[in-house]
């Protein structure tokens, strides 16, 4: 599994346990929901993820999305 797949897989569980957690807790998760769109918008533009950085550093391998361009 390469790092898009795993930033990926994480943002969507982040964000369905967000969801569950606004609807079973208090509608105040949602605003981790909106958190980690926001990081996936800024992210789509600028390249820059930090769970992949993170990921990186642990010698997992990149795909396309996350790779440094010079």
């Amino acid at each position: 599994m390469n790092i898009d797949r795993i930033v990926l897989a994480f943002a969507g569980t982040v964000i369905l346990a967000s969801v569950a957690l606004a609807h079973f807790v208090s509608p105040n998760w949602l605003w981790l929901t909106v958190f980690v769109g926001a990081n996936l918008l800024q992210s789509s533009f600028t390249g820059f993820c930090p769970l992949a950085r993170i990921l990186a550093r642990f010698g997992l391998q990149p795909g396309c999305a996350f790779q440094r361009r010079s």
